[in-house]
């Protein structure tokens, strides 16, 4: 039975108990609940357990170095699933303390499957929003990058700091102005629409775009 399957109640006696497990893991140094929970092929539980982990490392200041160390161990997976949903939980962190987890999406921008990466993106929009001095230093490393898939993945994780701060994003996204990559120019082009639609906005790029 899948985790919307349940009811709402159900639903939240099930995020405490995978809360209590998760947590009951890290203080015994084990990864051996938090795996079926990472491996699990529910999109849901396995976000549950990653929004668990944030959740534990900012409440659990004693037990941060063991959340850390299992993250560490849990990359390491062959399953996909695995490595997306600890580039969640790094993510999760990276809202606060970025250079704390910058060493999973140094890695994570470079992995081989296509969920992972994009978790990577996923992960990019919602610290460069709430964190985006260390984020948007960190991205433009990456702004000339010879892999142009990692190129698209900037280009495109940057997105939701711009529909609020344009001014913060577009001189990063002047770098891809003359990519010669399809891909990435049409991540570029879905990025200044995104951005353009906001209140207010529209003027900003139009004015960016003369340059």
């Amino acid at each position: 039975m899948g985790f919307y399957d349940l009811s709402k109640e159900a639903r939240v006696v099930l995020v405490n108990e995978m809360t209590n497990t998760i947590l009951n893991d890290f203080k015994t140094n084990s990864i051996k609940k938090i795996l079926e929970y990472f491996e699990d092929e529910d999109t849901y539980i396995r976000k549950t357990a990653y929004q668990a982990v944030g959740k534990i490392y900012f409440a659990e200041k004693q037990l941060q170095a063991s959340v850390l160390n299992g993250l560490k161990k849990l990359f390491t997976s062959a399953d996909d699933k695995v490595r997306q949903t600890v580039i969640n939980a790094a993510g999760e962190i990276g809202i606060v303390y970025f250079e704390i987890v910058q060493a999973f999406f140094d890695k994570g921008l470079e992995d081989e499957h296509h969920r992972v990466r994009n978790a990577v993106i996923g992960s990019i929009k919602k610290m460069a929003d709430k964190n985006p001095k260390p984020v948007l230093v960190w991205c433009k490393k990456y702004v000339a990058h010879p892999d142009k898939e990692i190129r698209r993945q900037i280009c495109h994780g940057i997105e939701l700091r711009g529909r609020t701060h344009p001014k913060d994003i577009l001189p990063l996204l002047k770098a891809f102005e003359f990519d010669e990559t399809t891909r990435v120019k049409n991540t570029l082009i879905h990025v200044l629409g995104q951005i353009a639609y906001k209140k207010g906005c529209l003027p900003k790029v139009i004015t960016h775009l003369k340059t």
